[in-house]
Formats: structure tokens, sequence, C-alpha cells
């Protein structure tokens, strides 16, 4: 007899392709069914088996507080009270502006819409705008959303899936999008002496989490920075993952290094459907209805989701929450470790503020090619032995996972004492 997690699923195959509305949820590349979610509070989830769970994914990443924190569904009630949506400015969307320039170095203006995609689309726009070029550059790995321009060498679910391009986009869409290596200076100095005039912008993911997770070099970001300077170019963060998970000011406070243009999403949405991107004033002054550069967006700025990121943006600031957070990412790092060093397997992992990497290979990666290395037949299985024992990472060994303020010493004993007996069980 079938479970009430796989009668949903076959009900859902019926109607949805694969039958799920973004592609890693399908379980697709470590196979199974999928577990329908019911409710979430703190750390933990549940399907609708009852089931409890541990939960390292969080949505991929907005939950930085823990699923349904009491503050946050508060301020999201008494604003829906008032109304979903209005499609005129409110007073919530200029408190957002004011929280994320005072906070993001690189932020002067900013403007809000539903999702990343949107944000990077919108910044690649814009940059193409502002310098009157067509080139851009990314990186193998980053993943900047399914924008058709940037839908090409992807990491993220693409990897997932063993197709890093997808289908239906034309090849002249991407002609002018240059993928370079990861970490790798040389070859990105090498494009700008061919190309530099041409160039509109570089994006990149400054801590990748979508080949799991990859952190750039400092030389890396800086050769970057002095390039973009040099010729003219756009250089944006991609900071969707990032923002206000590694740190108050993201990854560009970690590194110190300030891009021209940043792209956010996940946390300053607390949960809801919120992105923004945002940058240099004379750049920003160029997007409609100021400049010649086009975008637009019905539910951009959304009352209900506004408020859900300022409530979790205003918790996220408080003296000592990052490094709270980061300590308990490190104790889930080192404490894996550890146990996968005692049953001698080939394991090593990593984090960052609130996000944490975990590789089936002996050290730490720090490109695409060495992200490949890892054994995804092992990751598959100890996912699944993970699963079982009520702990759940994301179902892709391209993936970042994500600690939140909500995880404690029970959450991490638990999640330990499950490692101990998937390791054990690779073993066989």
């Amino acid at each position: 007899m079938s479970s009430r997690n796989q009668q949903i699923f076959e009900r859902a195959r019926q109607l949805i392709p694969a039958g799920v509305n973004s592609p890693v949820r399908a379980f697709g590349s470590v196979g199974g069914t999928p577990p329908t979610i019911a409710k979430g509070a703190g750390a933990r989830i549940w399907d609708v088996e009852g089931k409890e769970y541990i939960d390292y994914v969080g949505s991929w990443g907005p939950l930085i507080l823990g699923h349904a924190h009491r503050e946050v569904v508060q301020a999201v009630q008494a604003v829906a009270e008032r109304g979903l949506s209005f499609g005129a400015p409110t007073e919530g969307e200029v408190e957002m502006a004011e929280l994320l320039t005072s906070a993001v170095p690189s932020v002067e203006q900013v403007r809000l819409v539903s999702s990343g995609t949107e944000a990077t689309m919108s910044a690649i726009r814009l940059a193409r705008g502002f310098t009157g070029r067509s080139k851009i550059v990314k990186f193998e790995g980053c993943y900047h959303g399914h924008a058709d321009a940037l839908l090409v060498k992807a990491g993220s679910g693409a990897l997932t899936f063993g197709q890093p391009s997808s289908a239906g986009v034309p090849p002249e869409v991407t002609a002018h999008t240059l993928v370079l290596d990861y970490n790798d200076s040389g070859m990105l100095e090498q494009t700008f002496s061919h190309n530099g005039s041409e160039i509109a912008a570089v994006i990149v993911e400054p801590i990748a989490g979508n080949m799991n997770l990859v952190k750039a070099t400092p030389e890396f970001l800086q050769t970057m920075r002095t390039l973009c300077t040099r010729h003219g170019a756009v250089l944006i963060f991609d900071e969707v993952m990032t923002g206000f998970r590694v740190g108050l000011q993201g990854a560009q406070g970690l590194f110190g290094i300030t891009p021209d243009m940043t792209t956010l999403g996940k946390v300053i949405g607390g949960g809801m459907p919120v992105g923004a991107f945002g940058g240099r004033r004379d750049i920003m002054q160029k997007i409609a209805p100021l400049g010649p550069v086009y975008q637009a967006g019905t539910l951009s700025g959304n009352p209900v989701a506004v408020a859900a990121g300022l409530a979790t943006l205003k918790l996220v600031g408080a003296p000592g929450f990052f490094e709270s957070l980061s300590e308990t990412a490190t104790q889930l790092v080192d404490g894996l470790s550890h146990i996968a060093q005692e049953a001698n397997q080939d394991f090593s992992a990593q984090s960052v503020g609130g996000m944490f990497g975990m590789y089936f290979r002996a050290g730490v990666p720090q490109s695409f090619a060495q992200v490949m290395e890892g054994d995804g037949e092992k990751f598959n299985r100890f996912f699944h032995h993970m699963l079982d024992a009520g702990v759940t990472i994301a179902p892709s060994a391209f993936e970042a996972g994500f600690v939140s303020a909500a995880h404690g010493p029970d959450e991490l004993e638990r999640t330990f004492d499950a490692a101990r007996e998937a390791f054990s069980r690779l073993q066989d």
C-alpha cells in the first residue's frame, strides 16, 4: 500500500511537470519520493504523514530565523488584514529601501522585484543600457536564475540533472555571454585583454552556492574589481543567496570589495517572494521612468512580502546575531567532518555565516571542476540515510545547505547521531 506522500506525489505528477514547481524538488538525482510538507516550526518541518525532520534546506535559504517565526508571522498578518496588494506606493517599500541602502555597501539606490531571477535579469539589462555594450561575463557553476542569457553552464538544478545549459535558449541569445572558470584570475585577465571594450558587466556569486558552497578567493574578486574599473564594465555581485545570510553586509562586507551593483533575494523576503537590485546612483538613474532601461512588475514591493522581509531583517540586525549563527554552522561542519573521519570516509565540509557545504571528496573544492570530483553515488546514499533518520538536506550534491537561528544543541546532536549511522552504512 502506498504512503500518503506517494499518493500526493502521484496526483501532482498527473497535473504538474514531474510533480513539482521547481526541478530539484523532484528528487530526480537522488531518487525516491519527496515528502510533501504540511508545516514547519523553528528548525523542524513535518510531512503530511506526521513525520518530523530537522531542516537544513530552510526553503533554500530565506528562513534564517527558522520556520513560522512568531514576529514575522505577526507582521504578515497585520499587513494582510489591510490588503494584499495595491499596485501603488506603500511606506513599507520605502522602509525596505532605507534598510537595504544603509546595510549593503554598494547600494545607493534600489528597486524591489519578486524573485532573484528578476533581480539578476534586470541588473544585466541595466548594465548593458548603462554601458551601451553587449557582452557579459559569468562563471561556470554559478547560477543567476533562469533568464535566457544567464542559463549557460549554470549550477544548481541545471547541474543536478546533468544539463548545464537549457533547451529553448537560442544560440544567438547567449552569443554575448562569456563563460569563464571560477577562481581563475588569469583567464579573467586574458578575457578583458581581448574583449575589455565590449564587456558590459561581470556577474558573480562571491560565495557560490549553486555548485555546492565554493568561496571565491580574495585575489579573484580583487582582480575582477580592478579590471571592471579599468575597462568601464559594471561589476555585479549576485548576493541573492549570500545577502544577509553570511553577514549583515553580505559577502561584499566579508571580502571588503564593493561591486557596482548587487542583486538580493531570499532572506530579504523572510520566506515570501521578494528580490531586489541596486547599486551606484548613476547606474540606477538609467532605469525607467528616469532613464531608457525598462523594468516593471505588478507585484514588485508587495506589501505583505515586504512586511515579512522587514521583520526578518530587523531581527538579523541584532548585535551578535551572525556570530551566533556562524558558530552553529561551524559546529555542524566540524562535527560532520569528525564523524566522517572516524568512519574513514573521503569527506570535507565548510561554512560561511549561516551557509555550509558538504563534499564527498578529501578536500574542500575551489572550482567547478573540483566540485565535480565528488562521489555523487555516496552523496545519494548519505542523503537517503539522513532523510530516513529525520534530517533533511538538499536533494542534490550541488546545493549549499543552511542553518537558522532556531538550530541549537538538540538539533545538532540529532543530526550527528543520524550522520554516524549514515557514514557507517556507507562502509557496507
